[in-house]
């Protein structure tokens, strides 16, 4: 028996006419990094495929994410209790900086190693979105350990999570309605950012940042409020802007209301739910088992992404129902209903759908491959 397929034929027809079309109007971006990796890539041999660039660059912030969960599991290592000790070697916040900047400088020249290959195609984009959605619970998870439970509760930092998945979902959600990717100022800052920051804390020590600056305030306080500040005035209001714009001009897709904001039904839907648990419930769970709540999260925010990145490159219409948020949903009613079974569905939800959404991508994948008849992590040779 055939197995269910992941992209309808519309899809993968729509896959067949697309064409990539963004703007960069970021001055980091085009006058520094832009530079630096067209000389990057010159050193990269012709025989690496570009989705195997991104893929290991994937792989190290999944390295980081291990180890800051290998050292600081719950967040405790800069407590008031742990204040005689280091519990984060120095060395950790050092290859941690490492690893980000590389998978950064990767996820750069993926798109330049493929226009010089030949391999350039949907595939390749899908693949380096569908694997940022994930990595956007990966790497804050891991600056996390910076400020710890004392600078800003589990609570607070999930909410800072969500803060960034709205910054990496929004833009999709912006090409799915104006046909172009505006890409964001703000994502080029804040990798260089965080790798700055995990650099400096391997030299002069995470306890530097647990400061009180004047009027009382905290580093953690002011790295949550500039990150919501910058999401607000760089890129909420921008994809506003750009999406009235796209109407007003009648340049984009031009969608009814109801099918422009389709997209946000299932994603506002996963933000209460999220909230709720989060907010009430009864083993305050989010305090209890932060980093596997936060990676069932992100996880659950990943697929959610992808199916929006597939509809917004195949310019179809996007799903109003996602299956993992109904077995979520499902979950969160069991676990407020049933406090002692709470921790139990957490680790099940999360195992369940980290399962499905790396089923899902690998049979997405498979299916890209077929239908182009290419190699995900092999260059085709040229006949």
């Amino acid at each position: 028996m055939a197995r269910n397929r992941i992209l309808s034929q519309e899809q993968l027809e729509g896959f067949s006419k697309y064409k990539y079309n963004s703007i960069d109007t970021s001055i980091l971006s085009n006058y520094v990094m832009h530079p630096f990796w067209n000389w990057c890539v010159q050193f990269c041999p012709m025989w690496i495929a570009p989705n195997l660039l991104t893929f290991t660059g994937f792989l190290l912030t999944v390295l980081n994410f291990l180890l800051f969960s290998y050292y600081d599991y719950g967040f405790y290592a800069l407590t008031k209790e742990n204040a005689t000790k280091d519990q984060i070697p120095s060395w950790v916040w050092a290859v941690s900086a490492v690893n980000l900047f590389v998978a950064y400088t990767l996820d750069g020249i993926d798109g330049k190693q493929a226009r010089r290959t030949g391999a350039s195609g949907p595939l390749g984009e899908l693949f380096d979105h569908g694997l940022d959605s994930y990595s956007a619970v990966l790497i804050p998870t891991c600056l996390y350990s910076i400020f710890g439970r004392d600078e800003l509760s589990p609570l607070r930092y999930f909410f800072v999570i969500w803060n960034i998945f709205l910054n990496f979902y929004l833009p999709h959600w912006e090409k799915y309605n104006t046909g172009v990717m505006f890409l964001p100022w703000g994502y080029d800052f804040t990798m260089l950012g965080s790798c700055v920051l995990l650099l400096v804390t391997s030299a002069v020590g995470a306890r530097a940042w647990h400061v009180r600056l004047p009027g009382g305030l905290t580093p953690g306080l002011v790295f949550e409020v500039v990150l919501y500040l910058s999401a607000m005035l760089t890129s909420q209001t921008v994809i506003l802007w750009n999406i009235y714009k796209s109407y007003r001009d009648r340049t984009g897709k031009m969608r009814s209301f109801s099918e422009a904001v389709r997209p946000l039904i299932p994603l506002a839907t996963f933000v209460g739910l999220s909230a709720a648990w989060a907010v009430y419930s009864p083993g305050d769970v989010v305090s209890t088992a932060p980093r596997l709540f936060y990676v069932l999260t992100g996880t659950i925010f990943s697929n959610i992404s992808c199916r929006l990145i597939v509809a917004q490159m195949s310019d179809t219409r996007c799903e109003a129902v996602n299956a993992l948020v109904c077995v979520y949903g499902a979950g969160v009613c069991v676990a407020l209903r049933a406090p002692a079974a709470e921790l139990a569905v957490l680790v099940a939800l999360t195992a369940a759908a980290t399962f499905a959404h790396c089923r899902y991508g690998t049979l997405l994948v498979q299916e890209m491959c077929e239908h182009f008849k290419i190699s995900c992590f092999r260059i085709k040779p040229k006949v």
